[in-house]
Parts: structure tokens; C-alpha cells; sequence
């Protein structure tokens, strides 16, 4: 019973470790950006590698404010759209594919992951969690031959009939297989991995083409407009016409 009692303690003790001592612990890691919310949405606390992502001097100037106020355009919807999900329904979100534009004028891929704080009620009092970039973690040339050039060729052709079932196949490789080797090397499921590079491939041509947004969705693969505008919003939480109005007026000058 004593050493119950004293598990218990030590429990609670825990629960009142000072938030800013993760903040710290974070601060170590560039390739996160970490974060708490109150129930309003607004920062509470933050590390540095989210500071500068958004291109803020210090962590204290995310301080009391939302992502709305500190991420460019409307990239601040998504997050903030999120957060409300996550205060209302006190669901969690887990590694949600999204593309994040740091400055200045760097998109990054990232999953994010929010959980709920609850108060000693289980009354959602906040949002804790963290956006971690989606990196490669070998060279495609340290790949299976067939699953590298299945994937070179999807790049390149963006094919409008891919599914993780195709691309399996395509690979010489089962789904089951083929789902693990691209979780080690993008870490992301098949289905995260033909989202993100067709979006991908998307916003460049809306920057960097006139092409109209229904010809870069067929170019890219998307059955027609709006499962692309769907698709692109759910990635960005812009639409495509809003992000190539912002950003080909904000990016800078080739010329330059």
C-alpha cells in the first residue's frame, strides 16, 4: 500500500512539471517545431525551431498570439482549423500530411500530431503537439531497383491511376512490403507519399506556369478540379487559386 501511495505521488508530481522545461527539451531538435495552445488557440509555449520557421526574432513574439497571426497568407487556417478540432471534440489528430511554407519562401512537408490537454476534470483546457519535417532517410540509389524506378516514374508521370496497390505491383513488391520500405525510408504510409507528391508537383506549376488550375489538376493526376482543390486544401489549407495569387505576388523576382 505504501508504495502505491508513493506511486501515486510521484505521478502527480510529475503532472506539474513546468511546461517550459519541454519547451527546452525541444529546443534541441531542428527538424520539430513544438508547441502548446490555451483553449483559445493561442501560444503558450513554443521552441525555437518553430520561432524561426516563421521567420520571428524571438519565442517570445509567438507569445498570446494564433497561427493566423504569425503564419504567412493563409497558412494559418489549417493550424487553427485544426486546434478547433482538437478544443471541440477532444479527438486527436496524428500524423496529419501537410505542407507548411517557412521563410522565407520554403515549403516544407511535415506530419503533424495534436493531443488534447485536460484539466483534472478531463475538461479540454488546451493543445499540446508538434509539425516534424517529412525527410528522406536514403539515397533512392540504396533502394530495391524496381521500387526506385517505380517511384522515379511516378514522379515524373504523376500517373492519374497510381493507388498504393499499383505502385506495389509495379515494385515487384506485396502492398504489406512495400508499405514497410516506404514507411523506413519517407516515413509515410502510400497513400501520404502519392498525396504529397502530386500536391507537390502542383503548387511548383501554379507558381511557375500559367497553366489553369484544371489543366495542372489533370497534369498532376487529380480526376478533376475540385478532388484536386480538396485535396490541395487538406495538404495547405489554401485553395490553389488563393496560394498562387499569394505567393507568385510574394515570392522574389528571378531577376533579382
Amino acid at each position: 500500500m505504501r508504495t502505491s501511495s508513493g506511486n501515486r505521488k510521484q505521478v502527480s508530481d510529475f503532472n506539474r512539471v513546468d511546461i517550459h522545461v519541454l519547451e527546452r527539451l525541444f529546443d534541441h531538435v531542428q527538424e520539430i517545431a513544438f508547441f502548446i495552445k490555451d483553449r483559445e488557440g493561442r501560444y503558450l509555449a513554443v521552441n525555437q525551431s518553430l520561432a524561426t520557421r516563421h521567420g520571428l526574432k524571438s519565442k517570445s513574439q509567438a507569445l498570446g498570439k494564433r497561427p493566423t497571426d504569425i503564419c504567412p497568407g493563409e497558412f494559418g487556417c489549417l493550424p487553427a482549423e485544426q486546434d478547433e478540432e482538437v478544443l471541440s471534440t477532444g479527438r486527436s489528430i496524428i500524423d496529419h500530411l501537410e505542407m507548411q511554407w517557412h521563410l522565407p519562401h520554403q515549403p516544407v512537408w511535415c506530419l503533424t500530431t495534436k493531443l488534447p490537454l485536460l484539466d483534472e476534470r478531463n475538461q479540454v483546457i488546451g493543445v499540446i503537439g508538434f509539425s516534424r519535417d517529412v525527410r528522406v532517410s536514403l539515397d533512392l540509389s540504396e533502394l530495391p531497383e524496381d521500387f526506385a524506378k517505380t517511384l522515379e516514374d511516378f514522379e515524373r508521370r504523376l500517373h492519374a491511376h497510381a493507388t498504393p496497390s499499383w505502385l506495389a505491383q509495379a515494385s515487384k513488391l506485396s502492398l504489406q512490403r512495400f508499405a514497410r520500405l516506404m514507411k523506413r525510408v519517407f516515413d509515410l504510409t502510400p497513400s501520404q507519399y502519392i498525396t504529397k507528391t502530386r500536391v507537390a508537383a502542383a503548387s511548383r506549376l501554379l507558381l511557375e506556369s500559367d497553366d489553369s488550375v484544371s489543366d495542372i489538376a489533370q497534369a498532376c493526376g487529380f480526376y478533376d478540379h475540385s478532388a484536386f482543390s480538396r485535396a490541395f486544401r487538406m495538404a495547405t489549407g489554401t485553395t490553389p487559386t488563393e496560394f498562387r495569387a499569394r505567393w507568385q505576388i510574394d515570392r522574389p523576382s528571378s531577376s533579382e
